[in-house]
């Protein structure tokens, strides 16, 4: 029996088996339940063997909800005793959880927690204060307030405020408040766990939330009068800083009416001093609230967050805001309900906004498309480039606009990252509130014009428009808008789609009418809990992690460590209902260059403060399609065998052949469709053909094959590789694409290249024609 194995291998001095994820998979919530404590007792010390399988065994937890039998329970305070006398940092919290989820009668372990609480309280600094609350419950009133007289003491009033709301709740409210300083061990994303949603619905807690907040803001309007003396970063405690961390995820997840102003208030405060000093007063607390904005995002808190970023003294401290900012604009995209939430900027229903500067002179920003662009006149009359009179008398002027145009910019980009993410909640919208507030918007409207969607004229009944046409159907103000997706339509649908977008040169935002479908397939019917699909690539593995991080996905860093070299990356999506997970290991270096190979890809269901592994045929289409295409794009962006330039041999090099010219995957059909509509349109159409995978074109020197998907060129007859990088700004940069793609640009750009074979002058790509001529 695997449990029997692995406790052996734990406990005693065998050496530690070697077992598979799908292995680890299969055992039972109460069989991690008696794992655990054993695995929190493997020493640092331990043999690399014996600590990678802890490692395994705790990653197999994750997303998990194990349950703990009474012997267990015991011995996980067993394992936390042991640690804290010998000095260890021991984790209080797995206690807690521990007795959260025993299976059976509560074992006495007051001994136990005594001696836990008394050596936290001992220390100089106290840590876990929600846990200290929860286990000081079990010993009495008596303790209960040592604990809280300890924090307010050393902590400062807001914690202590905070402590006392948690004191006087019942054991499971304090139970559920205790996960929210909780590090993320089972693999839930921490903005979306259930304890955050019931803190935000105890009415007591988000009462401290306003109240910390509040004190917060006072407390830094005091420092600015010269009331309190000013010190550079200690206007805050290191404990009041979490707290008010938490108070700011409340209020920013119950999207609170007061806040905005409040936070006009206290981010100045905090990040200003009140003297000509570079300085900050609390340093730590703006970078916890921009964590909090992260988790937690809205439009009027990442607005004030760029405002205070450009008045901020200190040097290093902007470079850290715009770091972290990115990843703040990512989150606000993912949570749709705030994130359509636009302000106009004094921008007119046209999309226009017009300033003056003087008597002769303005300044006009336009937004067109995603972007929004600057342009100086005088008189009327439109200028190349900005004049000297406005420069020399109107440089806050200059500043404001150029610093307007980069909002916009941003507001547009989450704005269409907002659009696209609400496929997988399948985001609903009432007509008259699209009208108004996205399709009329003076800023959302150039992006929106541009979608496809659909309006239920009739219950059940969708008519699919696009509003630049003009369009738009007669329908009840509450009747239901949503966008448009290719897999609710039939082929032919989606054919009139793309050929009218091609036909009016149309640009759409994201890709919409050209988008890829991913519907289950036989063999995945078959595995049942997993895919293969985009298993046993060899890819860029640096590039891949930037990946993941760019497109909303948790994923570890994979390294030469206990445990690091193989993880699971996840996306949380479908409002939090849904996990993808993608696994991913490392392969061997080559050279300088780390290499990653790709595993199975499987889902997983929300169940309570868990997840559930899921039969693939369970999980919605749609959900199912958008989270595939994710990882489509990661191995097609990243894969060794779309390196042109890749020359290393052995196993790599094998895979590079056969990758590089294999079937196209769902990215690479759509760029085939895309193309039978482009060519005809080109300068070099009558040199150009598509066969299978390969776009054909006939040069004077050779005829040559692109594959569609990778981009690599073989030469006719003998199927000789061309290696070629074309620079990008050398194409011929009047070809209307109807979507973004950077590797349809280069798949163009070097068709156009190779079509005028007679006419390259590279030397490099010369000789390998010549030799194969």
């Amino acid at each position: 029996m695997l449990h029997d194995t692995l406790m052996r291998a734990l406990t005693g001095p065998g050496v530690p088996v070697e077992v598979s994820y799908d292995e680890l998979a299969r055992l039972s919530d109460e069989e991690l339940g008696s794992l655990l404590p054993e695995v929190y007792a493997v020493p640092l010390t331990a043999s690399q063997e014996l600590t990678g399988l802890a490692a395994a065994v705790e990653r197999a937890a994750r997303g998990r909800r194990p349950r703990y039998t009474p012997e267990a329970c015991r011995r996980m305070f067993d394992v936390l005793v042991a640690q804290s006398e010998e000095g260890s940092w021991a984790d209080l919290e797995r206690g807690v959880d521990a007795l959260e989820h025993c299976t059976g009668p509560l074992p006495d372990v007051s001994e136990h927690v005594r001696a836990l609480v008394g050596l936290r309280l001992a220390k100089d600094a106290v840590h876990q204060p929600f846990v200290l609350v929860v286990m000081a419950r079990l010993l009495g009133e008596e303790t209960l307030r040592a604990v809280v007289e300890r924090f307010a003491r050393d902590a400062g009033p807001v914690v202590g405020d905070e402590i006392a709301v948690v004191a006087g709740l019942d054991a499971a409210g304090q139970a559920r408040l205790s996960e929210l300083a909780r590090q993320d061990r089972y693999g839930s994303p921490p903005p979306d766990t259930d304890a955050w949603r019931g803190a935000a619905e105890n009415p007591a807690y988000a009462a401290f939330a306003r109240r910390a907040l509040e004190t917060a803001a006072d407390r830094t309007d005091a420092v600015r009068a010269g009331e309190i003396p000013y010190r550079a970063d200690k206007a805050f405690t290191d404990g009041e800083v979490a707290a008010l961390g938490r108070a700011a995820r409340i209020a920013l997840l119950r999207d609170e009416p007061w806040l905005p102003a409040l936070l006009d208030r206290l981010l100045p405060g905090i990040a200003l001093a009140p003297t000509a000093a570079r300085t900050l007063p609390s340093q730590a607390l703006l970078y916890e609230l921009v964590r909090a904005a992260r988790d937690f995002p809205t439009p009027e808190l990442v607005t004030a967050i760029r405002q205070v970023r450009a008045v901020v003294r200190h040097a290093g401290v902007p470079k850290q805001l715009d770091k972290m900012l990115k990843h703040v604009d990512a989150a606000l995209a993912e949570r749709t309900d705030v994130a359509l939430r636009m302000p106009a900027l004094g921008f007119g229903a046209d999309g226009v906004l017009r300033r003056e500067a003087g008597e002769e002179y303005a300044v006009v920003v336009t937004v067109e498309g995603t972007t929004a662009t600057l342009t100086w006149e005088k008189d009327g009359r439109p200028l190349r480039s900005l004049p000297a009179p406005v420069r020399r008398d109107h440089a806050g002027l200059v500043k404001e606009t150029r610093e307007l145009v980069k909002r916009v910019g941003v507001q547009l980009a989450t704005l269409v990252r907002a659009l696209e993410g609400g496929y997988t909640v399948d985001a609903v919208h009432s007509y008259g509130w699209w009208r108004a507030e996205l399709a009329g918007h003076p800023l959302a409207r150039s992006v929106v014009r541009r979608l496809i969607w659909e309006v239920e004229i009739a219950p059940g009944t969708w008519r699919a428009v696009l509003p630049e046409t003009g369009d738009l159907p007669d329908a009840p103000e509450d009747a239901a808008v949503r966008l448009w997706h290719p897999i609710r339509a039939t082929p032919e649908e989606v054919r009139a789609w793309r050929d009218l977008l091609t036909e009016r040169r149309l640009r759409q935002p994201f890709k919409q009418a050209f988008r890829e479908i991913y519907l289950l397939t036989p063999a995945e019917e078959e595995t049942r809990l997993y895919s293969n699909r985009f298993a046993a690539h060899l890819v860029h593995y640096r590039r891949l992690f930037a990946l993941f991080r760019a497109r909303g996905w948790k994923s570890d860093l994979l390294g030469p460590w206990d445990g690091g070299e193989q993880d699971v990356a996840v996306r949380t999506l479908a409002g939090g209902e849904w996990q993808i997970r993608f696994f991913h290991a490392l392969a061997d270096a080559a050279g300088e260059e780390q290499l990653a190979a790709t595993d199975q890809v499987r889902f997983a269901r929300r169940d309570g403060a868990a997840w559930r592994e899921a039969p693939l045929v369970d999980v919605p289409p749609l959900v199912f399609s958008e989270a595939m295409r994710d990882v489509d794009l990661f191995v097609g962006v990243t894969s060794v065998a779309a390196d042109p330039e890749w020359t290393d041999g052995g196993p790599v090099r094998a895979y590079w052949e056969r990758a590089g010219f294999g079937e196209l995957t769902a990215s690479a059909e759509a760029r085939r469709d895309a193309l039978e509509r482009i060519l005809p349109r080109l300068r070099i159409a009558d040199r150009c053909s598509l066969d299978g995978r390969f776009l054909v074109v006939r040069g004077d020197l050779r005829t040559y094959r692109i594959h569609l998907g990778s981009a690599n060129v073989l030469m006719d007859p003998d199927g000789a590789y061309l290696c070629v990088v074309p620079a990008r700004d050398k194409g011929d940069g009047k070809v209307f694409l109807p979507f973004e793609d950077d590797r349809l640009s280069i798949v163009l750009s070097k068709a156009l290249l190779l079509a005028g074979d007679a006419g390259i002058t590279d030397p490099s790509v010369l000789r390998q024609i010549e030799r194969a001529a």
